[in-house]
């Protein structure tokens, strides 16, 4: 994600608010709109769910009809429960009405993947209508592609409202003249949504299968399927670690700083670099205070705590969760990276420790003594409360899936029960959390609304590109390992890793019959599959650190360090420094891992 020149804080004129009672008549302006929000969903979750409309396709029983006519129901459990494989025909009959057009009336599914989401039909592929599964197809057979698009491929034009929006990002925060006009979430949102527009306006006017219903079948995928998950769980994970606020300034030697990258390079897995950044940057900021040389500590901090330590989960960082929701189970991760990443970070680590060092002898002796004396005890606030809400939002993730049954139960998970659950965590949080520690933290959903301002509009506008590689993505020549972890890491660090891993997933995955998510989650079963996941995994996660844009919280941080009097390296500045020390790592993580 991009937060880019995020400003960061509410710059309270009073300063830190101690003593305030947290319960609801001390809540903000900026907080009621939210419980109040959330409330009204709820309510017509709760009413949606009542009359039918929330259950799981996947837990309803499929109707299988033959080229006769005649009917059968089955389940539609996953099959690989059974030892089977899910099998799909899809017989064309001519319509009652004389149309043979290619419109399908209905196709037995005997069994539907586990890589398939639930949300809007099964991948957006298949639309429930009742018991009955329709599945359309224009006048020239070609069928709906799986990311809820008919017909050919788009044209290469179609993607430039894309390529326009990522260069918005990288390029206007450095362009003087747009820079504070770019700052503005309503300018950001209007550039995003009138390229969304264009985007919807070519699927209306100038594709191959140009209609209305072409129109919301990418809408409900690049919409329902994929920004409303993603965002919910960006939005509770920001929310719920503003309300944890860890103080103290301890003596800022290599060791602490190092201590300090480390616990966040681990947490980054489990609360996401998001919540890992805003946890321990400030305290970080703080116990360097009395040191002169401090951007290498921050930026060392923007490598591992928002990038390199966040990819064992997919909670930990935006492109793996795009993978979870394309099917990629829960653990995969874990069990896949799990030794580059310790290595990574590891190394990472080190270099620190040998550069801090280097720093800390050059400081001034007045300075080191001040250190070493001005020294406050390591404090946690909030975190009797968020700590375990933001274990509610991993647990959201796991285990809600409605495309997959609840803990190896018949029941499957309600549609966007999962996104239910974790605003409802937001609410607790909001409503019984600290309200001092909020304010404290100068904590404001300026970053959370630029995200949403503008993944609105780059879910929507990355729809023709990834039709594209799924058509023809076996053609681009990108055929190994190698070539995936630097395509992929390389166009992540100019313009962003979570689009440009969902575009080289759906490359890889054009290259094998079958669902990627489901080709790695059958171990040793496709090898070529597991390889190219990881080498796209790692080199979205890996090479989002090397510049300020390619991962949300880089310049989340960057504002939060300036705003403390650090003054960091500018945007061609920090490439220097990623330079320097990441692509010697990562040339050691491509020969040891990568295939």
């Amino acid at each position: 994600m991009a937060y880019v020149n995020t400003t960061y804080g509410m710059n309270a004129k009073s300063g830190t608010i101690t003593g305030m009672s947290h319960s609801s008549e001390s809540m903000t302006p900026s907080e009621k709109p939210v419980i109040v929000a959330v409330s009204v969903l709820l309510v017509l979750y709760v009413l949606a769910t009542v009359l039918g409309w929330t259950e799981s396709p996947s837990s309803k029983p499929v109707v299988s009809t033959s080229a006769s006519g005649s009917t059968s129901s089955s389940s539609s459990r996953s099959p690989k429960s059974e030892g089977e494989e899910p099998t799909a025909t899809a017989p064309v009959t001519e319509r009652s009405d004389g149309d043979s057009s290619g419109h399908l009336d209905a196709v037995s599914v005997e069994g539907v993947s586990e890589g398939n989401h639930g949300e809007g039909g099964v991948h957006g592929e298949i639309q429930e209508h009742g018991a009955l599964t329709e599945v359309h197809a224009d006048d020239h057979g070609n069928h709906d592609d799986g990311n809820g698009h008919h017909g050919s491929a788009p044209h290469l034009y179609a993607v430039l409202p894309f390529v326009l929006l990522l260069g918005a990002i990288a390029v206007f925060p450095l362009v003087p003249l747009l820079e504070h006009w770019w700052e503005s979430n309503l300018h950001r949102f209007c550039v995003a949504l009138g390229l969304a527009i264009l985007t919807l306006g070519y699927y209306l006017f100038l594709y191959t299968d140009r209609s209305v219903t072409t129109v919301l079948h990418v809408l409900d995928h690049a919409f329902l399927v994929e920004y409303v998950p993603f965002i919910v769980l960006l939005f509770s994970l920001y929310t719920i670690a503003g309300g944890i606020r860890i103080t103290g300034d301890l003596p800022a030697g290599p060791l602490t700083n190092a201590a300090f990258i480390g616990v966040g390079g681990l947490l980054a897995s489990f609360v996401g670099t998001t919540g890992a950044a805003m946890l321990l940057i400030r305290p970080l900021l703080e116990t360097n205070s009395e040191r002169k040389f401090v951007k290498h500590t921050v930026v060392f901090f923007i490598f591992v705590v928002c990038n390199c330590g966040g990819c064992l989960l997919p909670i930990g960082d935006p492109p793996l969760f795009l993978g979870y929701l394309e099917g990629v189970s829960f653990l995969w991760t874990l069990h896949a990276l799990w030794l580059p990443w310790l290595f990574t970070n590891v190394a990472l680590i080190a270099i620190f420790l040998v550069w801090d060092t280097y720093r800390y002898r050059q400081e001034k002796p007045r300075d080191i003594t001040l250190d070493e004396t001005r020294v406050r005890q390591i404090r946690i606030s909030g975190w009797q409360l968020n700590f375990p809400l933001l274990l509610g939002v991993v647990l959201c993730v796991a285990l809600l899936d409605p495309k997959k049954p609840f803990l190896g139960t018949d029941w499957y998970p309600f549609l966007y029960l999962r996104e239910v659950c974790q605003l409802c965590l937001v609410v607790f949080s909001l409503w019984w959390g600290e309200r001092n520690v909020r304010v404290s933290n100068r904590f404001n959903y300026h970053a959370i609304l630029e995200v949403a301002a503008l993944f609105l509009g780059i879910f929507i506008c990355m729809q023709p590109a990834l039709q594209i590689l799924n058509e023809r993505g076996a053609d681009l020549g990108i055929n190994s390992g190698t070539k995936f972890f630097w395509f992929t890491g390389v166009l992540s660090s100019a313009l962003d890793n979570a689009p440009t891993y969902l575009v080289f997933y759906k490359t890889a995955e054009a290259q094998f019959s079958g669902h990627l998510g489901d080709l790695v989650s059958r171990p040793g079963e496709n090898p070529l599959a597991h390889d190219y996941l990881v080498a796209i995994s790692l080199g979205a996660v890996f090479m989002g650190a090397m510049t300020y844009i390619g991962n949300g919280p880089n310049f989340m941080v960057k504002a939060i360090a300036e705003e403390s009097g650090v003054r960091m390296p500018s945007f061609f500045g920090y490439m220097a420094y990623s330079v320097a020390v990441m692509v010697p790592v990562l040339l050691v993580v491509t020969w040891l891992f990568v295939h």
